[in-house]
């Protein structure tokens, strides 16, 4: 069978589509990137936005006319909250909510052995399960669901509470995606500094952590979202071993204490601020990034200006930026203060103006500077090489012209070009002697 597989959303949707693509390989499928020639569509949904709900939507119909005999499975947070709009859509074979997800590839094949391991096959087969999605970062879920009742959010109605995967486990699953050739993970889940709290490990995440920079062998450890207020004291302290890399994305969501406490946030200001402040402090070359909302109910011009202010002092490596979606459901849908369209459209506008700025700013730091970086995809040809994209250690995009064999490889690479969207970078490589072979341009 040949299977498409697309997912919005979050790192946890990237995982979770991974993982099935990984099974469905090793039984012998043939995961395709061309909706076209698929026999079985995949679309792991999001709705963590009405616009994220919409795309899920339109690429169903795009899936539909591309290929009017593939069946499509569409599953996610979504599927989940809306099935019947989603059951009425063309092609659609099944709909899967997400206490199901992970029983998708058995209903595809029910075949497959229930427990198969993800890389069970030596040496090929295990190659091409981990080759065919393309992927050099391995994206592993470690928990799922959320006990936060922030009040713009569905994620707890779509995932439910929160949900951890034993240790000895991930331990496990990361090794194996060390053996099978991958340079970097990065741990995701929903709630992922809840990590272990279900399991009865108050500390979970910092002990996962730990075990995965003692007992694995991958080179590249990163982290995903995280809640400010599940860092405990000498979190940062991990940092000292330099496989797990500086990169932070702490979701701020708003920099007025008045929206925070309408939001249900856990973190004021002060708070956030002496956080960042700590984590910069113990991480040398951190990125840290956040997640900001924009025209959340009873947000003013002058609250607004209050967040710009904020965001611009902190200083962010990158925003993300979203304007507020009404979700059905959530305490935030039934708020008075609701700010017009036309208003969240202008305010985003100059949020995201400002996060280019940002970046471009952080990306300055590092003009002359030579950082590692993981070369992930070619994405096309010069005269003198393939152009390569890939990401240094702290999260800094990079394009480079360099040789053939440069994916999934880490090279030294000095930084040039900074821009919102990243750097240019030199290519030094060098041979086992230390002797420079060869110097690549930037692009």
């Amino acid at each position: 069978m040949k299977i498409h597989l697309h997912t919005i959303g979050c790192r946890l949707n990237q995982a979770e589509i991974e993982t099935m693509a990984r099974q469905l390989a090793a039984g012998g499928h043939a995961i395709t990137p061309d909706a076209a020639e698929a026999d079985t569509v995949i679309l792991n949904t999001c709705a963590v936005t009405a616009e994220a709900a919409r795309d899920a939507r339109n690429l169903t119909r795009r899936f539909a006319r591309a290929n009017p005999a593939a069946g499509i499975v569409l599953t996610g947070c979504y599927a989940t909250l809306a099935p019947d709009a989603l059951t009425v859509l063309p092609g659609v074979a099944h709909v899967v909510s997400n206490a199901d997800k992970a029983r998708i590839p058995l209903l595809l094949d029910p075949t497959l052995p229930a427990d198969a391991p993800l890389f069970d096959r030596e040496p090929l087969a295990r190659e091409t399960a981990a080759g065919s999605i393309g992927r050099t970062r391995g994206f592993i879920k470690v928990q799922d669901g959320c006990d936060n009742r922030c009040t713009f959010c569905v994620t707890t109605l779509a995932r439910g509470p929160g949900v951890s995967r034993p240790l000895a486990e991930v331990v496990a699953e990361v090794q194996r995606f060390a053996a099978a050739g991958y340079r970097e993970v990065v741990l995701s889940g929903v709630h992922l500094g809840s990590y272990g709290r279900d399991l009865g490990r108050p500390a979970g995440l910092r002990e996962l952590v730990a075990a995965l920079l003692a007992d694995t062998d991958v080179a590249r450890i990163r982290l995903s979202s995280l809640e400010p207020w599940d860092i405990a004291p000498g979190f940062f302290d991990l940092w000292h071993n330099p496989r797990l890399l500086p990169h932070l994305h702490l979701p701020l969501q708003s920099g007025s204490d008045t929206i925070l406490r309408r939001m249900a946030r856990r973190t004021p200001r002060a708070a956030f601020r002496a956080l960042a402040d700590e984590a910069r402090a113990a991480i040398p070359d951190l990125n840290l990034s956040t997640d900001l909302i924009v025209g959340f109910p009873g947000e003013t011009d002058e609250i607004f200006a209050e967040t710009l202010e904020y965001v611009e002092a902190l200083a962010f490596g990158r925003l993300h930026v979203f304007s507020y979606s009404p979700r059905p459901g959530t305490a935030a849908a039934r708020m008075p203060g609701q700010v017009p369209g036309p208003v969240k459209k202008e305010r985003t506008a100059r949020l995201i103006a400002l996060g280019e700025r940002l970046s471009t700013a952080f990306h300055a730091r590092y003009h002359g500077a030579t950082r590692p970086v993981l070369w992930e995809m070619a994405a096309g040809a010069e005269p003198d090489g393939l152009r390569w994209v890939g990401y240094t250690d702290n999260y800094i995009r990079v394009t480079a012209v360099g040789p053939a064999d440069l994916m999934n490889r880490v090279t030294p690479v000095r930084l040039s070009g900074p821009r919102a969207e990243g750097m240019t970078g030199e290519i030094d490589l060098v041979d086992s002697s230390g002797s420079k072979t060869l110097e690549a341009r930037a692009t």
